[in-house]
């Protein structure tokens, strides 16, 4: 059995407990709080020295770090990840722009207004995270009014994992009302086999 190390608020533990329900991966889950500094400690560190979650240490005792790599490797010969490289291709591309455009500004708030209620000590940051998380979702709903998924017809891992901040958007006071694409993305996601929400544990 797979072991996740695991904080339950993080979206990029999210998608990695969500892609393992929906593949009927069985995994084990060790909590971490990083506010309470539980990746900073020599036994964590000897794990990951990176300091972060999710790490996912696979039955043999190998270990994976970062979400979308992670991802990558739960989905291979499963019906999450394309089957053509083309296909391929293109999820890590949407993986990398959700790690580059949409993370570092939609989950930051998210982390910042919400989780940490820090909204005084980031308010002169709240614009420029607002700004450009805008700019990432109508980069978004412009490709969905187009398709249902990110890579085409079927659902997969690029959907996961823009999925896993995207839907909880609003904690970080985006509007997501105006992107009528993205709210029918979220609802076809959510009905989606197996799907689980982010308070879900094994």
């Amino acid at each position: 059995m797979h072991t996740l190390y695991s904080m339950q608020e993080s979206g990029n533990c999210y998608k990695l407990r969500l892609a393992m329900a929906q593949l009927g991966v069985p995994f084990r889950i060790i909590d971490m709080d990083t506010r309470k500094g539980d990746t900073r400690s020599e036994e964590f560190l000897n794990i990951n020295p990176n300091g972060k979650v999710p790490i996912l240490v696979l039955e043999d005792g190998r270990v994976l770090s970062e979400s979308n790599a992670t991802l990558f490797y739960l989905a291979h010969g499963s019906a999450l990840l394309p089957d053509d490289t083309f296909g391929q291709a293109d999820a890590l591309r949407w993986m990398f722009f959700e790690q580059y455009s949409h993370e570092p500004y939609i989950a930051v708030a998210r982390s910042r207004l919400h989780l940490l209620a820090r909204r005084e000590e980031n308010k002169d940051r709240i614009g420029e995270w607002h700004e450009r998380g805008h700019a990432a979702l109508k980069v978004m709903d412009r490709h969905l009014g187009e398709r249902d998924f990110f890579t085409g017809a079927r659902y997969s891992i690029a959907d996961i994992a823009l999925y896993a901040y995207t839907h909880v958007a609003a904690e970080g006071d985006f509007d997501l009302r105006p992107y009528g694409h993205i709210n029918a993305w979220l609802a076809r996601i959510a009905a989606q086999p197996g799907h689980v929400d982010i308070a879900w544990r094994p």
